[in-house]
């Protein structure tokens, strides 16, 4: 993956900083790669380009195969890698590139009021966006009802952004990294009520790319391969209102039902997760929903250090969105990207400790596309 935060260079230019260093790692060559499966989510409206697919495929010398362009919000690119894993394991591809890019920051010539608006078109066009409803407030919305039925405080969503920045701060990746302190959250200005400044995610441009292969083929490349043992994917209701739940998430429970399923295993066998948490409630949100911890522990497990790169669950050891940085199209295969690295051993002073089963944690929109991913060490 690239760096995250403001590049000035093309789509084209910044994803082939990702794709060709994924290319290499496999060790397989350009012409080798049977499939291009593709994320961008904003291209249409940030760059006025829709074609993106085999634009980027002639770019890294890959015209002829077949091209496909997903778009799903902020799940995009963990959606074409679902595709990529389905595919190969159907037999129709033995070697897909996967990977996403976004440029989402001034760089792109659009300011954050702009941005702010294009991200709100993931939200409903008819009940939703006509009042103003940006992302920050759907979050806000489902962390308030969260704290009034568990008791979450503001305080412990500090923690957690305290903790990703932390671990930010060891990912050369990552958008921003630094010692934090409660106070500093909590005297940062207020974006949406419960939520500061640094409660929220950075819009980032950024790419990332990984080379999905059938086992015969893997047990041939030149760098460790790692398993991808189960996907679960699920969608909720569209517009907020007509979610059952609002702090269940239930697309989540759903999705990672699934993928534990298909990789008989129990959420007790996850050694650390890449949670999506464009927001630090949202962090609160998915790990109950995962099942990594109960119903209304979240906040509490964040302040008692519980979810640090040390602690008994470690959560976003790669700083999550909310320091690692969010450009929408490469961050599901950027989750990826954490998890094979976290699986290989290489992750340096971030490293989880015997880390052996991880997952990744992926949404789109108001928590209604969620896909979630198991990855385990190769035996």
């Amino acid at each position: 993956m690239t760096e995250f935060g403001q590049h000035d260079r093309s789509l084209e230019e910044l994803f082939a900083d990702a794709a060709l260093p994924a290319i290499d790692d496999a060790g397989v060559g350009v012409s080798e790669i049977d499939a291009f499966y593709f994320g961008n989510a904003m291209g249409g409206m940030t760059e006025n380009e829709t074609h993106l697919a085999p634009a980027l495929a002639t770019h890294l010398g890959m015209q002829g195969i077949p091209c496909q362009r997903f778009e799903d919000a902020c799940a995009t690119s963990s959606n074409a890698f679902k595709h990529a894993v389905e595919a190969v394991e159907a037999g129709r591809h033995d070697i897909v590139l996967v990977g996403g890019v976004e440029r989402c920051t001034p760089e792109t010539g659009l300011d954050t009021g702009v941005m702010t608006r294009v991200f709100a078109s993931a939200s409903h066009g008819q009940y939703e966006q006509p009042t103003g409803l940006t992302f920050p407030g759907v979050f806000a919305l489902l962390t308030k009802r969260h704290m009034h039925e568990y008791g979450t405080t503001e305080a412990q969503l500090a923690e957690i952004a305290v903790k990703n920045h932390s671990h930010g701060q060891y990912n050369p990746h990552a958008h921003f990294g630094r010692d934090a302190t409660v106070e500093d959250v909590l005297e940062s200005p207020i974006v949406a009520d419960p939520f500061h400044l640094m409660d929220c995610c950075p819009f980032s441009d950024g790419a990332s790319a990984v080379v999905v292969a059938a086992p015969d083929r893997a047990e041939s490349f030149s760098s460790t391969p790692v398993d991808v043992t189960g996907i679960g994917h699920r969608t909720d209701a569209v517009p907020l209102a007509d979610k059952a739940d609002l702090t269940e998430t239930r697309a989540a429970r759903q999705a990672s039902t699934r993928a534990y399923k298909q990789a008989n295993i129990t959420a007790d066998a996850v050694d650390f997760a890449e949670v999506h948490d464009c927001f630090t409630g949202a962090e609160v949100l998915a790990t109950e929903a995962l099942g990594l911890l109960k119903d209304g522990k979240g906040g509490p497990a964040a302040a008692a250090g519980r979810t640090r790169v040390d602690g008994e669950i470690p959560v976003n050891p790669s700083g999550g969105l909310k320091a690692k940085g969010h450009p929408i199209g490469a961050t599901g295969t950027a989750q990826i990207v954490e998890l094979t690295t976290q699986l290989r051993g290489d992750a340096g002073k971030r490293q989880i400790g015997d880390a052996s089963t991880a997952l990744a944690h992926n949404l789109g929109g108001d928590a209604a596309t969620t896909i979630v991913t198991v990855m385990e060490a190769h035996a």
